[in-house]
């Protein structure tokens, strides 16, 4: 069983800052870790090579600081680890990198499931999973809460929804991403830190991919930012006190000043 997991390095906190002059996240003094729902990737492609066998190869495309992320996923468990970095892919948008990521694959050889984490933390959009599946032409399942089976050359698989769940038995190769719900990631091992350093991560360039340009970073990104903002701060609060009475009339009478007409 081939396996591949696509992972994404992004910023450790909820507290983003914008540089006013270039609209640009300040990510100096702020560090990077692997993409929380792609630990879940992380770890039921692990899970799913124990049960199967074969080889987990983690890929991720960004800039050179990107390989702490892939040491961290050979650490847990994976076997061989890709990195894409070149100044041609920077300024990707989700399209330009499902391309640049699915050419990788195919640069790769051979794979029965590709594992995405439902989305990235920073960007939210959910695309890059499914992206690259078109690009590769192979069926998707997102949102993927538990594997059932695989075997035979199909998985079968449950998808949650809003309502609940629904089964699916999909042919392989598949692309599934995951939710949260699937699994419990484990912590590396003191083993598997070890076999971290020693991993040689093999390193593609735009040139070693034989990508098409107009298709990677800027070129190939229909979608672009021209303005990134933080929203302004929101006023204090006003606080009443006293008893419950006393503060119930203080609100009262507050709330019909503010509705009363401004002329």
């Amino acid at each position: 069983m081939d396996i591949i997991v696509c992972i994404k390095q992004v910023p450790d906190t909820t507290d983003i800052k914008i540089d006013p002059a270039t609209n640009t996240l300040i990510r100096e003094g702020v560090e990077s870790i692997i993409n929380p729902f792609d630990m879940y990737a992380i770890e039921e492609a692990i899970r799913t090579k124990g049960k199967l066998g074969g080889k987990v190869t983690v890929v991720s495309m960004g800039p050179p600081q990107v390989d702490t992320a892939l040491r961290e996923a050979i650490s847990l468990g994976c076997d061989e680890a890709v990195l894409l970095t070149d100044k041609a892919f920077a300024g990707s948008d989700t399209l330009a990198t499902s391309y640049t990521l699915a050419v990788a694959i195919k640069k790769i050889g051979s794979y029965d499931v590709i594992f995405c984490g439902k989305q990235a933390a920073d960007g939210d959009t959910a695309q890059v999973g499914p992206g690259i599946s078109a690009h590769l032409d192979i069926p998707q399942v997102t949102y993927v809460k538990k594997i059932e089976q695989i075997q035979n050359g199909f998985a079968r698989v449950e998808r949650m929804t809003e309502e609940g769940y629904e089964v699916i038995e999909t042919p392989l190769p598949a692309l599934f991403t995951v939710v949260k719900e699937i699994n419990e990631p484990r912590l590396p091992s003191l083993r598997g830190k070890i076999a971290a350093k020693k991993t040689k991560i093999t390193t593609w360039n735009a040139k070693d991919l034989v990508v098409d340009e107009k298709h990677i970073g800027l070129n190939g990104s229909p979608t672009q930012v021209i303005k990134i903002f933080a929203p302004p701060p929101r006023a204090a609060g006003e606080i009443f006190h006293g008893d419950t009475e006393e503060v119930v009339l203080k609100l009262v009478e507050r709330i019909k000043d503010e509705l009363k007409p401004k002329f």
